[in-house]
């Protein structure tokens, strides 16, 4: 039997010269090949729609030492290799514009010929290869949340909420339904499954889901999702954000990611005995609650994320499990069948790198199954009522209060670095502690409004 996708020397796979003849179906002119760096800011190389063939069998070569966290000055020839998984036509041009498609790429050191170490997507991919040893694949579905504001006369984002609806409204309080639905078609267009889409709790503040997928391809649609939005927005005079608190004193934007394992096609996560959780699951779920606090710097990454991870707007903050109520760090939802059985870490925003952050999830998890942990009893009460003393019967730790504290929790945390890898973890921690010191050191409206003419 031939193998259909078999690379010829110096030729195509079936599947890339089934994206070239796509191109060429299409009218094509221009490919952009993207991919992220290591804060998960999303880059892209513009080529020629006649360079696709020449992109697949020999890679499009750029400056690694001008993206950040890659290489230094005397290591910066990077080479992208697209993936022909990931292309997609973009739907939005204006008149006359040349029409466009993109490909997600992996990174490639150029010295050895092999996986860029620094690349998030590799990193991701390490996670789910070693998911793949222990014989099981990983699926994932987010919920990434963003706000829409208006744009000043120049064009440029105020804090104006686009609307002022509520949680489920509907218009004339949901002002923006249409630009969500244009976001959701534009989606739709580029192959992304819409399970729902919302208004959310704040002003201005919208959901819209996607369905589970295997961990890299929903990784990628996270990616792609964040750019949507954005392009989607400016085309109607809006500036979409994934910054987690955009405004204080009200709900922020959280990236609730539902996770389970499939064996042998079969859910991993669905058991016979309480909550219909299987071993496998509670193990996994122990071990992302006891790397929790590490995972934390990854997945809540900036100094504003930690203004969302306060008791009281909705977002959890302690350190524990639920079948039941949303304000432990891990939920178990209602699954209507045995497949849809799954797990809801809470605590993600929306401004993470999308790789590293499951990564460092799936890695927490794996240890869990490892070592055979045991998960602590689910807390069954509003946790958010809970005074001290009962948080101190219960055992419940809390997360990092600022991101100092989570990048110290990462630094003393061996299985969540091992997982991002070397190169990673110390240009992430370098990033991080950097963006800590500098808010440390600033002085915020807040404190003139406060002290300047009080002391």
């Amino acid at each position: 039997m031939t193998d259909d996708n078999a690379k010829p020397d110096g030729g195509l796979t079936a599947e890339e010269q089934a994206v070239v003849d796509e191109i060429d179906e299409n009218n094509i002119d221009f490919l952009r090949l993207q991919f992220t760096d290591i804060l998960g800011v999303v880059k892209n190389v513009s080529v020629p729609a006649d360079q696709a063939e020449k992109a697949f069998t020999e890679g499009i070569y750029f400056d690694g030492s001008s993206i950040n966290g890659f290489v230094r000055i005397q290591e910066s020839d990077m080479r992208l290799k697209p993936d022909p998984e990931t292309f997609a036509i973009l739907p939005w041009r204006s008149d006359g514009e040349s029409g466009a498609a993109r490909l997600i790429c992996d990174v490639i050191n150029t010295s050895t010929g092999e996986p860029f170490e620094g690349d998030p997507r590799y990193v991701l991919k390490q996670a789910l290869e070693k998911a793949d040893e222990h014989g099981y694949e990983v699926n994932m579905a987010p919920e990434p949340e963003f706000f829409l504001f208006e744009t000043d006369e120049d064009g440029y984002a105020t804090t104006e909420f686009a609307d002022h609806g509520g949680y489920f409204d509907l218009a004339p309080k949901d002002l923006q339904s249409d630009v969500r639905r244009e976001i959701i078609y534009t989606l739709e267009e580029m192959g992304f499954d819409i399970e729902a889409s919302h208004h959310e709790v704040a002003e201005g503040q919208y959901e819209i889901n996607f369905e589970y997928d295997d961990a890299l391809t929903t990784a990628d649609n996270v990616a792609t999702f964040r750019f949507v939005v954005r392009a989607v927005a400016a085309q109607h005079d809006l500036h979409a954000t994934f910054m987690p608190k955009p405004v204080p004193k009200i709900n922020g934007s959280g990236m609730h990611t539902h996770m389970s394992l499939f064996e042998d096609g079969e859910n991993a996560f669905h058991g016979d005995g309480d909550f219909d959780l299987s071993e496998t699951a509670l193990s996994y779920l122990a071990g992302v609650l006891d790397h929790a606090q590490a995972i934390t710097a990854v997945t809540n990454p900036t100094v504003n994320s930690y203004k969302r991870l306060v008791p009281g707007y909705e977002a959890p903050v302690y350190v524990a499990w639920s079948d039941r109520n949303r304000s432990a760090l891990i939920r178990k939802p209602a699954a209507r069948v045995p497949a849809a059985t799954r797990i809801e870490a809470r605590f993600p925003d929306p401004s993470c790198n999308p790789y590293l952050g499951f990564a460092s999830l799936i890695n927490a998890g794996l240890d869990g199954i490892e070592r055979d942990l045991d998960a602590p009893d689910p807390i069954r009460e509003n946790i958010y009522d809970f005074d001290d003393e009962q948080i101190a019967e219960y055992g419940i730790e809390t997360l990092p209060k600022n991101l100092g504290d989570a990048v110290e929790a990462l630094e003393a945390d061996e299985v969540v670095l091992d997982g991002l890898g070397e190169h990673v973890a110390e240009k992430f921690i370098e990033a991080k502690n950097q963006e800590f010191t500098e808010y440390l050191v600033d002085v915020s409206e807040w404190e003139l409004d406060r002290y300047l003419e009080t002391f």
